[in-house]
């Protein structure tokens, strides 16, 4: 029995003034084994009738939940151990303002992540525009969002950009959405002509909704021509730009039909004679 009690008030020396006992390492591991034990129950319970798109996102944020629960178990373990906790902190303190510093942007990623989560503005799914890049989301975690661009490439978008950027979500209203195609005509041309071509073409292809109808806007008297735009509904907005170019060959092909001219700019350049410079 003596030897027992020996063995568990044996000291690891930390420290100059911090010794941890071996009956205080057993304490704190049965501690972290009972809260971990009791963590699980409850996550089980939370998520027994969740969905299981919410399932997963509750499980993430549990995940880091739990790690910060632990640190509280170690720390207040410690303390009723009779282990002078503020000794531990003083004694690492520059290490916590290293490692601080450099998880500063991690912790916003984190934070970030979090509020992603539980304000439901970015959906898996969900065709997102940040920085001038347009994506696919395919997975949302607490540091990163996964996207998928329309040539295959994968984005991979720290979590704090959708803090400090504007973030444009294209489905926030749903699939559906209005695109436009802008085309410009010679001055002179049939400008009603121009209206019912550009609202057949639109109305022939079979990816444009026939409700809300096309229209036609004359946008504009610009230096070379008439500026119109094209404005229809699709359903799929990041395969946008295949219809959009079936549009302008179409509209090129009915122009063509009807001579109608899309013009170029053009500009005048006069040519000084040197000889009368030097006069």
């Amino acid at each position: 029995m003596d030897k027992l009690l020996e063995f568990l008030n044996y000291e690891f020396p930390l420290g100059d003034k911090i010794h941890i006992s071996v009956k205080v390492l057993l304490i704190l591991i049965v501690a972290l084994f009972l809260a971990s034990y009791v963590l699980k129950v409850v996550r089980k319970l939370i998520t027994r009738k969740l969905p299981q798109d919410d399932k997963v996102k509750f499980i993430s944020v549990f995940g880091y939940l739990k790690w910060l629960i632990y640190v509280i178990i170690f720390l207040v373990t410690l303390h009723n151990a009779g282990i002078n906790v503020t000794a531990i902190f003083a004694a690492s303190a520059a290490l916590l303002i290293g490692i601080g510093l450099a998880l500063q942007t991690l912790f916003q990623d984190i934070i970030s992540g979090i509020f992603i989560l539980i304000d439901q503005t970015v959906h898996v799914g969900d065709i997102i525009e940040l920085d001038g890049k347009v994506g696919r989301v395919e997975e949302i975690n607490l540091r990163t969002t996964r996207a998928v661009t329309i040539d295959n490439k994968v984005l991979v978008i720290p979590n704090h950009l959708y803090l400090t950027n504007t973030l444009y979500n294209w489905t926030e209203n749903g699939t559906t959405t209005r695109e436009s195609v802008e085309v410009g005509v010679a001055y002179g041309s049939d400008t009603e002509l121009v209206k019912k071509l550009l609202l057949e073409v639109a109305k022939n292809h079979p990816d444009v909704f026939k409700h809300p109808e096309p229209m036609v806007l004359f946008t504009n008297f610009g230096d070379s021509s008439l500026d119109f735009k094209l404005v229809f509904t699709l359903n799929d907005s990041f395969q946008a730009g295949l219809p959009k170019s079936d549009i302008r060959f179409a509209i090129d092909k009915k122009f063509r039909e009807h001579y109608i001219e899309i013009p170029f700019p053009q500009r005048d350049i006069h040519i000084i004679n040197p000889q009368n410079l030097k006069k």
